[in-house]
């Protein structure tokens, strides 16, 4: 009886494994099946790395005026030793585990007991319940999408406190920036450990996971596509939007209240950055149901990179321009700061445009009109796991006609704004530029992978029609 179940058993495992080798033909998509050497190192790296990253910007900013050069050069001359930083960096505190626990907890709340209501009066707007892509099994999942209203409520509610009610002060973020940093690593690695032994044991989707057999791929890049908790609790769009997301605009104000209360005024520079990261934000959260059709949701799993990602990174190196400003005031020329505006809201046009241009065209199958005249598209086709044949278009009209990830060429003009708006004394500042450059050019190469690996030949005829990434003629 052993016998046969240990021999039913291996053949089950035979036929998944010829069904994985033959993902490629059938042109799946998601993440690796298998790692290389390559991907290995650059995990281990990442995960060995970006948390020390993470506390040296900030670490430099609190102990060196925001100098990336003079910490190392007081360890490289013996000025200074590891243990003398350390120890002059603050420690976890009891009010800041407060500050944070109250802060997530409130964020889930309005996340999962408030149904959105904004789609009710606010035109054009889209919330309340939607649908997601076709997941790699062929699931199509249901989200709550009430981001907006979230924010909305969450700025009330620091403006109401800001102006009447006077429960903490606006500094609060800052003056506990480090400990708050404590808090949000100790999040993020809980959920991303947490998200690892669900996908082991209690998968919301079995089909949806991906093992490679290596702890540290499956512990970075996650394993299940699409965890959640009970029917609405989907961790992807949580943490990808709450907290981190709608906490950035927050940082920013608290960022600008320290500038004021250290030197007497809220400068134009911090202001533009207040503005058009906010901008950002809440296009992020006007567009939160376009954002289920985007790469995050559509082909990430949810693992450290995601879970620590929005909890650590995303707030404290996405922010770095703010924190910089309070350290160092910067009062821009008229010119200087209308050239930053309008590159950042030129950058901020061509994005969403762009995006704009792609989710109508999916919307309406082709059915509509870009730049005045019908889209010309490619047809094309790909298979689920479960076997379904399915059917798609790809444009090449209009900005898409122009480059293939054109949206990011604008995301890229956006980020180089924000970081001109800080003028040119420091390198710190312009890290935000640097990261979303490598970012963005990866993930080009990482979603054209995925789609030569998803539509095959079909993907070679979309690449000959529109021959560039992200520079017409360059690139």
């Amino acid at each position: 009886m052993a016998a046969r179940q240990e021999k039913k058993l291996s053949e089950e495992r035979k036929h998944q494994n010829m069904q994985n080798g033959t993902k490629a033909s059938q042109g799946q998509w998601g993440r690796a099946w298998e790692v290389d050497w390559f991907s290995l190192a650059s995990i281990l790296f990442l995960l060995t790395f970006a948390p020390l990253i993470v506390y040296y910007f900030i670490m430099s900013c609190a102990q060196y005026q925001c100098s990336l050069t003079a910490p190392l050069l007081d360890l490289l001359t013996g000025n200074k030793h590891l243990s003398d930083i350390w120890n002059r960096t603050p420690t976890l505190t009891y009010r800041a585990a407060g500050i944070y626990s109250l802060w997530v907890t409130f964020q889930v709340v309005l996340y999962m007991s408030f149904p959105d209501f904004c789609h009710k009066f606010l035109p054009g707007y889209v919330g309340g319940v939607q649908e997601g892509a076709v997941t790699p099994a062929g699931v199509v999942n249901k989200y709550q999408i009430n981001g907006l209203q979230a924010w909305i409520i969450t700025h009330v509610l620091w403006f109401a406190n800001a102006s009447f009610l006077h429960l903490f002060s606006p500094t609060i973020i800052f003056d506990n920036w480090i400990p708050l940093l404590w808090c949000a690593n100790i999040l993020g690695y809980a959920v991303s450990t947490f998200a690892m032994i669900k996908g082991y044991f209690f998968p919301t989707n079995a089909k949806d996971c991906k093992f490679t057999g290596n702890f540290f791929y499956d512990y970075m890049m996650g394993i299940e596509f699409n965890p959640r908790i009970g029917k609405w609790f989907d961790f992807k769009l949580f943490f990808n939007g709450r907290p981190g997301i709608v906490a950035w605009t927050l940082i920013n104000l608290s960022f600008a209240a320290k500038q004021q209360e250290l030197h007497g005024e809220v400068t134009n520079s911090m202001i533009l950055v207040n503005v058009l990261q906010g901008i950002y934000v809440l296009d992020f959260f006007w567009n939160e149901a376009w954002y289920l059709k985007t790469i995050d949701i559509c082909h990430d799993h949810f693992g450290w990179y995601l879970g620590w990602g929005d909890c650590v990174w995303l707030p404290y190196l996405y922010t770095l321009q703010g924190l910089y400003l309070v350290y160092h005031p910067v009062q821009l020329c008229t010119a200087h700061a209308l050239g930053v505006l309008v590159l950042g809201l030129l950058g901020y046009y061509i994005f969403r445009a762009t995006n704009h241009q792609k989710d109508l065209f999916r919307r309406t199958n082709g059915n509509c009109r870009i730049w005045g005249r019908r889209p010309e598209y490619i047809e094309c086709s790909y298979t689920s796991v479960d076997g379904t044949r399915y059917h798609s278009k790809l444009m090449t009209s209009g900005f898409w006609g122009w480059a293939r990830h054109f949206n990011y060429t604008g995301d890229l003009m956006g980020s180089l704004a924000y970081c001109l708006a800080c003028g040119f004394e420091h390198l710190l500042p312009y890290f935000y530029i640097t990261y979303m450059a490598i970012l963005l050019i990866h993930r080009c190469l990482r979603d054209e992978h995925r789609c030569s690996s998803k539509y095959g030949k079909d993907w070679k005829r979309y690449t000959a029609a529109v021959p560039y990434r992200l520079l017409p003629g360059v690139f």
